[in-house]
This record gives C-alpha cells, sequence and structure tokens, in this order.
C-alpha cells in the first residue's frame, strides 16, 4: 500500500469517527466502537508509526425509549450490547487474524458504550423524562 493510499484511508476513518460522535451526540445516540488488534501490520503512518488497531463504529437510537424507566433504560442497554456483538462479529469476519476474541471485543466495545448509557439514565431520571 502506499503511504498516500494510507494516509487517506486514515483521514477518512477519522472523519467518520468525528462524525458519529456529532451525530451521536445531536440525536441521542450512543456510539459502540468494537476494536480488534490485527496480528499483521496493515501499514504505516506518515511519521512511520505502524497501522495495526482495526475500529468501527455503529450508532445506537434512544428514539422511542423512555430512559427514565426501567424498561427503557434496559432496551438501551439490550440495543447497546446487540449493536455491540454485531460490531465484533463483522470485524472478526473481515480481520480473521486478530488476536482479540470476540468476547473481549464485546466486552470491551460495551463496557465503554455503557458509560454513556449510564449518563444519559442518570440524566433522563434526573429530569423525569
Amino acid at each position: 500500500m502506499s503511504k498516500r493510499l494510507i494516509k487517506i484511508a486514515v483521514g477518512l476513518l477519522a472523519g467518520v469517527s468525528v462524525n458519529a460522535v456529532v451525530i451521536a451526540q445531536d440525536m441521542g445516540e450512543v456510539v459502540v466502537q468494537a476494536q480488534r488488534v490485527v496480528k499483521k501490520t496493515i501499514g504505516h503512518t506518515a511519521s512511520g508509526v505502524p497501522i495495526e488497531d482495526i475500529s468501527l463504529s455503529y450508532g445506537v437510537s434512544t428514539k422511542g425509549l423512555d430512559l427514565s424507566s426501567s424498561a427503557g433504560a434496559a432496551e438501551l442497554q439490550k440495543r447497546v450490547a446487540s449493536a455491540a456483538q454485531a460490531a465484533c462479529k463483522e470485524l472478526s469476519r473481515q480481520y480473521p487474524s486478530s488476536t482479540t476474541t470476540d468476547a473481549e471485543c464485546v466486552k470491551g466495545a460495551t463496557d465503554k458504550a455503557m458509560v454513556k448509557v449510564n449518563e444519559m439514565i442518570a440524566a433522563a431520571k434526573k429530569s423525569g423524562k
């Protein structure tokens, strides 16, 4: 892979990640980001740093959920867990030589997203919505 192509790919991935976070904040979504570590180096940045960590982000909508209720909170947690499983399964399919197991991937993605989920639930309960 040429250095130019790697720069473009890294730039696109960074742009997509930033856009996903901005959209998530505006639309009441939680971003679930699954990550895998690939055994082989897939390229290098312009400064020579190897590119080995692969991630995939899914947005999880809170539309139609009353997060102040137990049922609404449980449904959002279920959606986040499903998104984490789907993202990790896709990464596993695309990068079968990764060193991260499916269980580690799902746990990491779910744990990160649940921080935001818990904040959203607490805010909803505090405001009564």
